[in-house]
């Protein structure tokens, strides 16, 4: 698949637009309907939300472009201005996500709203952004595995052909997918029962944390902090000891109180 839905677009040489940004802009798109119409069923202000999106969307690209640069300095040492090109890719989830919750942290304060209830209310949309979004490695062939040399296995979706190597690898990104539309579904099941605040909240850092760690350690392009280390595979256990922590602390400790 080529990487470019439209190239050189209106006759312009370079002026491209790639699958994989009209993909995250479709996880954007479906992930803010979510939000809006959970918030709707919860009888909360939409307008929050869409005043949220247009603060929060900003902050995590440039958190995730930071993340990535920080843990690549090599690649911009030299030509700090390649920071800002952000079409030639780089940019990481994990950034995204600290960049995102930082946000709603200064924006519920702001707004005085609960952060815990309005976490639950956003917490599925960046799920299902994320079960979209990985697809678009798939269109840049990049997020892939181990190198799969077992032809009885070279198949989608276990293993995905890399033209640039000529060589099947595991299907990392698609692992990835499916891992968060499980705990989608988990969450909206969830959800439609009566819960305490922050269960979500909860259920997204054990979740996913826990599922990309395991995939993490399959992936061949990661962050290291230290040779063998990754910082993907740290910063998701510390998301599954913090989503266990919440829940003892905001959760249980809330139904001992009552």
């Amino acid at each position: 698949m080529q990487p470019y839905m439209i190239k050189n677009l209106f006759g312009i040489e370079g002026w491209n637009i790639a699958w994989y940004g009209v993909i995250i802009s479709i996880g954007i798109f479906l992930g803010l309907a979510l939000a809006l119409y959970r918030a709707k069923k919860c009888n909360v202000n939409p307008e929050l939300i869409d005043d949220f999106i247009l603060i929060a969307l900003p902050v995590a690209i440039i958190c995730a472009r930071a993340y990535y640069v920080i843990f690549e300095w090599e690649k911009y040492a030299n030509n700090p201005i390649k920071i800002f090109a952000i079409w030639e890719g780089g940019l990481a989830i994990y950034g995204g996500v600290l960049g995102g919750l930082l946000t709603a942290t200064i924006f519920c304060k702001c707004k005085n709203f609960p952060l815990l209830y309005f976490l639950d209310l956003v917490i599925p949309s960046l799920v299902l952004g994320q079960v979209i979004g990985r697809w678009g490695n798939f269109t840049n062939q990049e997020a892939f595995g181990n190198i799969v040399i077992d032809s009885a296995k070279q198949f989608f979706p276990y293993a995905v052909f890399v033209e640039e190597l000529g060589e099947w690898h595991q299907a990392t990104f698609f692992y990835e997918s499916m891992w968060n539309l499980c705990l989608l579904i988990i969450m909206l099941i969830v959800s439609r029962s009566p819960h305490k605040r922050g269960v979500l909240l909860c259920l997204y850092f054990a979740g996913y944390g826990a599922g990309r760690f395991l995939i993490e350690g399959l992936r061949t392009d990661s962050l290291y902090i230290l040779p063998g280390l990754r910082v993907s595979q740290i910063l998701s256990l510390l998301l599954v000891v913090v989503g266990f922590i919440l829940w003892y602390f905001k959760i249980r400790n809330q139904e001992s109180q009552k």
